[in-house]
């Protein structure tokens, strides 16, 4: 779960771009003391993400507000649920409704998306990973979305784990001196990964001693012979240029873990509307 106080500058930053110098149209027709409620619904089926977004908001905006989440992360949702109510100042809630709109749109579809990829392996021991393919400045809030869809989640950031990739392999000379620089600059603890796209240079990867092989770019075929070769000696992990569909062939090559920048870099939006609660009259 992500701790409160991160949810705070994103929303803060997405309040004060939103409202500028003041919601002049708000303002405008509604009086200080106009009361009344907001209903955000979800327009198709989605799992939910994010929802801490809209009492984060509106505890920014008006300690008036009242928030109750009645679809928590992670809830598979239908089409026309009610997921959560606002009620409060009808000013403070006209003028937040489209941040926390934007959190939960942006989040509970790469949530959604995740579990749709994760459910297609059912019964494989595969493992879906997330990537450092986010947008800047809400790694967190996204990474969170991909576990709530049933993800995990892969490094973190360039200093959570040793990950060598063709680059540095390249720089360095080849995959046993770049191994081997990594272990005598940091030591026996940290976990090292190596990037190999050809079968040729598992050998040389195994020999290095690494914690994982990435399996970069490789067809099902492929990969198929690349896991055999591994033969469970270290971890496995395919990646790059996966897409949904994909998944599902390529776990059944064997390999531990597929990894998809596609979840945070390419989900779609979902269709998430906040409409006026409309007074009951006894």
């Amino acid at each position: 779960m992500i701790p409160p106080w991160m949810w705070q500058k994103p929303i803060a930053a997405a309040l004060e771009e939103d409202i500028g110098f003041g919601d002049i149209t708000t303002d405008a027709i509604f009086r200080p003391d106009d009361r009344g409620a907001l209903l955000f619904c979800a327009r198709e089926s989605l799992v939910s993400c994010g929802m801490v977004a809209i009492s984060e908001t509106y505890r920014q905006l008006s300690a008036e507000v009242t928030v109750e989440i009645l679809t928590p992360d992670g809830t598979r949702v239908s089409e026309g649920t009610v997921m959560a109510r606002a009620s409060g100042p009808s000013r403070a809630l006209l003028t937040g409704e489209r941040v926390p709109l934007n959190f939960a749109q942006r989040l509970s579809g790469i949530a959604t998306i995740t579990r749709a990829v994760v459910d297609q392996l059912e019964g494989l021991a595969t493992i879906v990973l997330d990537t450092r393919k986010t947008t800047p400045g809400w790694r967190v809030l996204e990474r969170w979305a991909t576990s709530v869809g049933g993800a995990r989640n892969h490094r973190f950031n360039l200093s959570s784990a040793a990950l060598i990739k063709d680059n540095h392999i390249a720089a360095a000379g080849g995959i046993e001196p770049a191994v081997q620089a990594v272990k005598h600059a940091l030591g026996p603890m940290v976990y090292i990964e190596v990037e190999v796209d050809r079968l040729d240079q598992i050998a040389e990867a195994l020999s290095a001693g690494p914690s994982a092989i990435l399996l970069d770019n490789m067809n099902v075929e492929t990969l198929t012979k690349a896991v055999a070769l591994i033969d469970r000696r270290v971890f496995t992990e395919a990646s790059g240029g996966i897409r949904p569909h994909m998944v599902r062939a390529i776990a059944e090559t064997g390999v531990d873990a597929i990894s998809l920048g596609w979840l945070t870099h390419s989900a779609p939006a979902v269709d998430i509307g906040a409409e006026w609660e409309a007074p009951t009259h006894g």
